[in-house]
This record gives structure tokens, sequence and C-alpha cells, in this order.
């Protein structure tokens, strides 16, 4: 079995991802996306930055911004965290954008895609190997989230092609992730990402949208769960979590946000679930099960 507390780890961010549709949702109401994205980063980053002082204070360390002189790592911590916030910074764009024109099954779905277009980058990007049980299992959950996600006809628009390309941006963030990680710490390297995507959602909000306070007051609920829990704790737990278990199971275990959203419209919303969706969300959970199963290489 993999790592226990990777596993763990992204299953609680998808957990919070799957919760924060409905701030995304509402959010989306009162603010453009540059405007929401700037606000709920910015957060983040004012979070992230107590969390790592604070963690250093726990082990004993000497408080510092970059929890080591060594000018090396470093440059290693920047440039990852540089290279993960603009990733992020362009997805999330995408993700909003294409929400305002797709509906939020369709979007789940489209999203997840991510968990076939991981392992296909991967290949292509850095030779990682991909065996038959790890396609196999990529193959179950895209069709289990697909019985998830689609109640209606499959008509491609617009908002379809943003969120596509989003799946697309969120598949580069986990595999930049998993290549910077190791020997980095992941805190810190969260805190750079969303102090990166602040400074360009900022600078872009000024240039191609009108922000406005008001609508930010009349938002703060949405924007302050998406800033602390969201993007805070859920894509810290991603950085962190990533540091144990491979890429395919990690966009598989992320994945399961959709299947989490839906779940908590049972549990709180009283959304009844049909035969599809829990035919959807067996599939899904079986494929992550079958995806962990040790094989001939296994070490």
């Amino acid at each position: 079995m993999q790592n226990f507390s990777g596993v763990f780890m992204l299953t609680l961010c998808s957990l919070i991802w799957g919760t924060a549709f409905i701030a995304q949702s509402v959010g989306a109401e009162y603010l453009e996306p540059l405007s929401f994205n700037c606000a709920r980063s910015i957060l983040a980053t004012l979070f992230l930055f107590p969390c790592f002082l604070f963690f250093d204070k726990l082990a004993g360390k000497k408080l510092s911004l970059w929890g080591t002189e060594d000018k090396t790592a470093r440059k290693k911590l920047l440039r990852g965290g540089i290279i993960c916030g603009l990733a992020l910074t362009i997805a999330s764009l995408f993700q909003q954008l294409g929400m305002a024109y797709t509906s939020v099954g369709k979007g789940g779905f489209i999203t997840s895609l991510y968990i076939v277009i991981v392992p296909i980058l991967g290949m292509l990007a850095f030779k990682t190997k991909v065996n038959t049980l790890q396609w196999l299992s990529v193959a179950i959950a895209t069709v289990g989230m697909y019985f998830i996600c689609i109640n209606e006809a499959f008509i491609i628009n617009k908002g379809d092609m943003y969120i596509l390309i989003c799946a697309f941006c969120f598949s580069i963030h986990i595999l930049c992730i998993e290549s910077v990680i190791q020997g980095l710490d992941g805190v810190r390297l969260s805190f750079i990402q969303f102090a990166v995507c602040s400074l360009v959602n900022g600078v872009l909000m000024f240039i191609f949208e009108s922000p406005s306070l008001d609508n930010l007051y009349l938002a703060w609920q949405p924007v302050f769960y998406a800033g602390i829990m969201s993007s805070g704790v859920a894509y810290t737990l991603q950085i962190v979590g990533q540091k144990y278990v491979s890429s395919v199971l990690a966009s598989m275990l992320m994945s399961l946000e959709s299947v989490f959203a839906m779940l908590s419209g049972w549990l709180l919303l009283n959304q009844v679930l049909t035969m599809r969706e829990l035919w959807g969300c067996a599939l899904v959970f079986g494929a992550i099960i079958l995806v962990q199963l040790p094989t001939k290489n296994s070490p």
C-alpha cells in the first residue's frame, strides 16, 4: 500500500475542495474571476506565513523566512514556488471562467480528466513509467466520474473548453509539485506559491477587471472559505501529501473532490443520490484501491 500519510492528506484535500464548490459558485456571483482568485490567494498567503513560523518553533528551529541557510536550497524553494504558483494561477483562472458557462456536473467531470492527462504528460515530459494496473485504474476512475458528474446531454460549449484547459493546467501543476517537492518545506513552498498567485492575479485584475470593495464585502464568506480552507489548507495538504505518493495516485485521490461535493450535497442539502451516481462512487473508490495493489515490479 502507498504511504498512509500521503493518502490521508490528499483525501482530506479533496474533501475540502469538494465542499468549496459552493463557495466558488457563490463568490462568482459578486466577483470576477481574477478578483476572486486574487482575494483568496492573499488570504492563503497571510494564513500560511504564521503557519510555517509556528512549525519552526515547534521543531526548535531558528525563525526565518526561508527556513535554511543553504543558498542552493533557497533558490530551489523559490524556483519551485514560482513555477507552481504560475501553473496554479492559470489553472484557477480557467476553472473560474469555465464555471460561468457550464454546469457543475460537466465542470467537475472535465476537471477530473487530469487523472488521464497526468500519466500521459508524466510519460512525455518526465519519462514516468505507468504500469498496466495504473492504466486500468485510471480508466475505471474516469468511467466512474462520468457516471457521477454527467446527467445531461454532453454538448461542448465555451465553458467546457475553458474547463478542459483548466484540467490540463492542473495536470501540469501536479507534475510540477512532484518534480520539486522532495527535500523542500511543503508549507513554505505553498506560501511562495500563493504569494505568486496573489501578485499575478492582482496585476491582471487591475488591467482586465473592475475590482470593487463593495462586492468583496458581499462575497467575504465564500472568499474566506476558499482562501483559508480550499487554498491555504487544502493546497498545502496537496503539496505535502505528494511527497509520499505517485502523481498517478495523487491525481486520482484529488479527483475525489467531485465525489465529496456530491456526497456533501446528499448529507447537508438532502440531495438524493441516484443509482448511477452511487455506481460511479463505487467505481472511483474501487479504482483508488486497485492502483495501490502491489505489482510484480513493486519494490
